[in-house]
């Protein structure tokens, strides 16, 4: 378990943890020191063989008393991407640790996407007799509606393999900001990254967490909320979400779970001047 919110558990769902891009692609506003930036402020970030970034890639699984709720799942195995460590993978690490939080996939109730982008949507589906079929055989999918709007109107690999189909097999539902998950889950609303993007507000027991999904990419961008990220649909908007989603956690002494931060993935927001900073923990 990474963390326990009153009476919610929180378990890290690992299926990629490895470099990227270099941080001067990712962060094309940045100026040219973004990695050094970046190395100063995150231990552990860059990779020195290639000079990417390490970008984990991580889904939560949340277990209310209530519900078992997966937030985002990852990249999956056998899907059509044009980045090639994620395309056409045949890997057992998201299942593995699925499996290693005492839970299987008909056990989720619910399957929470922050967002469309294909490295938090591949194992909504897995390939079956030929046929792109719901991994989760139980769960309603819990999709941001302002999202699907814009990926199915030109849908791409990602969204015929990954989402189309849960659909087809209705188990979707298109969700708005605000959506309240039973007692101690809400959807956040942070979009610039994709036009619908949510991030999670975990709620127990007088304790709060909030998982940012894509509205921060790494810590560094506590002290650099301004930073475009190289695939943010309005990189203005999505500053405006994450200083916004950074202020409340910083108010809040909310934990802060980053889909794509550098292990653990989990700390505190504190105020520093006219930005903010990061501690682990």
């Amino acid at each position: 378990m990474l963390c326990k919110i009153g009476e919610v558990e929180i378990w890290r769902i690992l299926e990629i943890n490895g470099p990227y891009l270099p941080p001067a692609d990712l962060f094309p506003s940045a100026g040219p020191e973004v990695a050094d930036l970046i190395a100063a402020r995150v231990d552990n970030s860059i990779c020195p063989t290639s000079g990417g970034l390490i970008l984990p890639i991580q889904g939560f699984l949340l277990k209310t008393p209530s519900h078992i709720v997966l937030v985002d799942s990852c990249v999956g195995n056998d899907k059509t991407s044009g980045h090639a460590d994620w395309h056409q993978r045949s890997d057992s690490r998201f299942m593995s640790a699925l499996t290693a939080a005492g839970c299987a996939p008909e056990d989720v109730d619910y399957v929470l996407c922050t967002h469309l982008h294909t490295d938090h949507v591949g194992w909504n589906t897995k390939l079956q007799d030929g046929r792109w079929v719901p991994t989760f055989p139980n769960a309603k999918y819990l999709i941001p509606d302002a999202d699907n709007v814009a990926f199915s109107a030109a849908p791409s690999d990602s969204y015929t393999e990954s989402v189309l189909p849960v659909i087809e097999a209705g188990q979707s539902e298109m969700v708005t900001p605000r959506h309240q998950l039973g007692d101690h889950v809400t959807l956040i609303p942070t979009p610039g990254h994709t036009p619908g993007h949510v991030s999670v507000l975990v709620k127990s027991g007088g304790a709060e967490a909030i998982i940012t999904g894509d509205a921060i990419h790494t810590t560094a961008q506590c002290w650099h909320p301004d930073w475009h990220f190289k695939y943010d649909t309005d990189g203005d908007l999505a500053a405006q979400s994450r200083r916004k989603l950074l202020e409340d956690a910083s108010e809040s002494g909310a934990r802060v779970l980053g889909n794509h931060f550098v292990l653990p993935s989990v700390g505190r927001v504190k105020s520093n001047g006219d930005a903010f900073r990061w501690e682990d923990g």
